[in-house]
């Protein structure tokens, strides 16, 4: 019989990414698997495309109800409603590094005798993810932090307001060009200065892109090997932080104390990395997360000088999400095809045994 992989509708505000695009769901169609996607109004892809590639559409929300031998293929995290998951899942859940409530969410899966394959956690045999949003991650993050540094400059003390949806990266860039350009006759002409930790990384070469060069002040394994904070982060204007948060802590870049000097130019800090309400996370200086609507939000802190607000959006690459999805997907599509043969290939069997070692550690 053949498998069936279900693509669910995303729940979370402003998703409109995809693990699939059309072009993967025909391969797997062609493969021989039974694609089912959910109509949504907000993902990047129209249902007709999907139609068009062999693909079933269903209802919104139907994978509740699908029997139970179906992959439930998502992107981001279920709704923390507490209902029982005795599916097969793949999606970025959020909780294999012990984040707030991991325990409550993992426990869904395990209760239910379901099983979770966590995105983030498909890797080949030398450890590496076979699939990443990372350069689009890097990409949209610089994006955002300059408009919020323009925004600053030419609306101090305004509210950012919400961030629009853009059809493709040009549409983005094109807006970052016009108000970096109007804000800089506020900066002595000058374009801001941009520091990025993990600049050699696929995030850091993402957020490299279309940023003058002489701008960058670039931090990788050997600059930061001397541990933080830096307190160079003080005189830069943006920082973005591009860093992969691991299992091992990592002294902090920043802190509310390395900060508070009389000359500190940093406005903004774009966390790409994201992962706030982890104790390893190395930038101490915020709590919670940004969105969409509300893109940034203060330190956790006062502190003297221009005001310092925060990027926190878990899910910036959202803001391109057709080449985002496009990406995405092509990179995920080796893995997906070898799903019929979960039990012995590699990649699933070390996701398997990844979620089997965090349900042991439930309490």
């Amino acid at each position: 019989m053949a498998a069936v992989i279900h693509l669910r509708s995303e729940t979370k505000p402003f998703e409109r990414r995809s693990p699939l695009s059309p072009e993967t769901a025909k391969a797997l169609v062609n493969a021989g698997y039974i694609v089912r996607v959910e109509a949504s109004p907000d993902r990047i892809y129209h249902e007709d495309e999907f139609s068009a590639a062999g693909a079933e559409i269903v209802t919104a929300g139907s994978w509740v109800e699908a029997p139970s031998d179906t992959i439930i293929l998502g992107l981001k995290e279920l709704p923390a409603d507490g209902t029982p998951l005795p599916h097969t899942y793949i999606h970025f859940a959020h909780c294999f590094k012990k984040q707030d409530g991991w325990a409550t969410e993992l426990s869904r899966f395990a209760q239910a005798g379901g099983l979770l394959y966590d995105l983030e956690f498909l890797v080949d045999d030398r450890g590496v993810r076979v699939a990443a949003f990372g350069s689009t991650a890097g990409f949209s993050g610089a994006a955002l932090a300059l408009l919020s540094w323009a925004h600053q400059l030419l609306h101090p003390g305004v509210p950012q307001g919400a961030v629009p949806a853009f059809d493709s990266a040009s549409a983005l860039l094109e807006l970052v060009r016009s108000s970096v350009a109007e804000a800089m006759a506020l900066n002595d002409g000058r374009y801001p200065r941009i520091m990025i930790i993990g600049a050699l990384g696929r995030c850091g070469k993402g957020a490299t892109e279309r940023i003058p060069e002489e701008s960058i002040l670039k931090y990788d394994m050997a600059e930061t090997s001397r541990g933080g904070p830096f307190p160079e982060i003080a005189d830069v204007d943006i920082l973005l932080n591009c860093v992969y948060l691991g299992a091992n802590r990592t002294p902090p870049f920043v802190t509310l104390e390395s900060l508070s000097t009389p000359n500190r130019r940093l406005r903004v800090i774009c966390d790409v990395s994201c992962d706030p309400n982890s104790e390893n996370n190395p930038i101490p200086v915020y709590s919670g997360y940004s969105s969409f609507e509300n893109p940034t939000i203060p330190t956790s802190g006062n502190l003297d000088g221009p005001e310092l607000r925060i990027i926190a959006i878990d899910h910036l690459p959202t803001m391109i999400a057709r080449e985002a999805s496009d990406e995405y997907a092509s990179l995920l599509l080796p893995s997906l095809l070898k799903l019929r043969d979960r039990e012995t290939e590699g990649v699933w069997t070390r996701a398997e045994q990844t979620y089997r070692q965090r349900v042991s550690e439930l309490p």
